[in-house]
């Protein structure tokens, strides 16, 4: 029973972890252990190679967004937040899923065992709820457009409960998650909840109510949200012509109607991806929890891996979005590109200029000495 635990490792309690290939040995009885296989060495890599680039580009963005100065506006905060939940699904369900993969038992011990699955979830649940209060924001922003003095106050209440239900609903990982370890064919360790339920159907339970809070409720809000965006902006575009003029001509000249519109479109493609990129893998987890002999015939390995693999690429595709809807990130990577670009032209230009100028000039060392060429530092070329 224990080996066979140990080889249920894709959707056992949303551990969102390392899928590992097992297979029974040649006189069809007993189960080998689960293996480094070629799948998940592929896994692997993407994993890696995901982690790589959702760092960079969270961490652009995270810069991006911190560049504002002290009075931030509530959707920059709500990008910020959204962005330290996928840091942690860089940082923490990336990298130990892939360290898992390849050493294929669990070598960490029980504290890390249990601290880390608790983290795991806790990553996954902050980006379901965050989207979901980027969700509520834009629908609050649409049906009550003179609200704006209020989105702020709202948006943090919002996103400290999103984070405080995070944290609260992953505390069961801590209990639950155990290191295992079996003696035959030979000693191997895995960081499991085998033994934590009496009955079947308690796992199940378990299973499905973090299903649906980290998946079904979210998706249900999100959808919820959006349909009522559409109906509020259907039904105002089916107004009076000459009252839409009249409304077009007094905001021409301002440009919050435009701005507020780019952020809806920038929350409608990020709920769309969380959903497109997240669904298969948790569609296959509930197969798995309802008719798990069933979900091992039909589906291979590989293809478990390869939904896990496509979401966590929701990480890697928020920063995306956020760089091609906001102008002010676009333009602050300009910016910081154009000043890379003069530090490097002046650095040649004091090379030139060095070898130009008289040997004798001794330049006065001050703290803007180092952003000048030389010769500009004491005098004009």
């Amino acid at each position: 029973m224990a080996i066979k635990n140990c080889c249920h490792l894709l959707f056992y309690t949303l551990r969102l972890g390392a899928t590992l290939d097992c297979n029974k040995s040649a006189d069809g009885n007993a189960l080998q252990l689960p293996t480094f296989s070629t799948a998940a060495k592929v896994r692997v890599i993407i994993t890696f190679t995901l982690c790589a680039v959702s760092a960079v580009c969270n961490l652009m963005v995270l810069w991006a967004a911190g560049k504002g100065g002290k009075r931030k506006s509530h959707v920059r905060i709500l990008i910020m937040n959204l962005t330290v939940a996928d840091l942690l699904v860089t940082f923490i369900v990336m990298p130990v899923d892939a360290v898992w993969n390849i050493t294929v038992q669990w070598l960490a011990g029980d504290a890390a065992c249990r601290l880390l699955m608790f983290m795991k979830l806790v990553a996954m649940y902050s980006c379901a709820f965050v989207t979901v209060v980027i969700s509520l924001d834009r629908q609050s922003a649409i049906l009550n457009p003179l609200g704006i003095s209020e989105a702020k106050r709202k948006s943090k209440i919002m996103l400290t409960v999103a984070w405080t239900m995070s944290v609260i609903l992953s505390l069961p990982q801590i209990v639950i998650f155990h290191n295992v370890t079996i003696t035959v064919p030979e000693n191997f360790t895995q960081c499991t909840t085998h033994g934590s339920f009496v009955h079947r159907w308690q796992e199940t339970l378990y299973n499905m109510f973090t299903f649906t809070c980290l998946f079904l409720l979210p998706l249900i809000i999100m959808i919820f949200c959006y349909t009522r965006i559409f109906v509020e902006i259907s039904s105002r575009m089916a107004q009076n012509n000459s009252l839409s003029r009249d409304i077009h001509l007094r905001r021409s000249h301002s440009n919050i109607p435009k701005a507020r519109m780019r952020t809806l479109k920038m929350s409608i493609v990020i709920v769309t991806s969380f959903i497109i990129c997240w669904t298969p893998y948790y569609l296959l987890g509930l197969w798995y929890w309802l008719f798990p002999e069933k979900m091992e015939e039909t589906v291979s390995h590989s293809l478990t891996h390869m939904l896990f693999v496509f979401g966590l690429f929701n990480a890697c595709l928020d920063p995306i979005t956020y760089g091609l809807f906001t102008i002010h990130f676009r333009q602050g990577l300009r910016r910081c590109s154009q000043n890379s670009n003069i530090h490097t032209e002046l650095g040649n230009n004091t090379c030139l200029v060095q070898v130009s100028c008289a040997p004798s000039l001794q330049l006065e060392k001050h703290p803007h000495s180092m952003m000048l060429p030389p010769c500009l530092t004491v005098g004009n070329v």
